[in-house]
């Protein structure tokens, strides 16, 4: 009973790797560019943005206001 159960089990993880194969396929093509599977990303923190700068502020105004305490 219990080996046909983990036989059964196996069977549909085959059949369901077997049926999401294609859409994994399509998502890696689709997200491709110039020859990467996902463009050229940047490492994170090397970009100016905003919210980094007010973040920034931040964290200096709080280091700070604690040091004159």
């Amino acid at each position: 009973m219990i080996a046909e159960l983990i036989g059964f089990l196996v069977f549909m993880l085959i059949i369901a790797g077997l049926a999401f194969m294609p859409l994994g396929y399509f998502i890696y093509i689709y997200t491709m560019k110039d020859g990467e599977p996902f463009g050229d990303t940047e490492p994170h923190g090397d970009s100016d943005s905003m919210v980094l700068a007010l973040a920034e502020q931040a964290v200096n105004k709080v280091k700070f206001l604690m040091t004159r305490s």
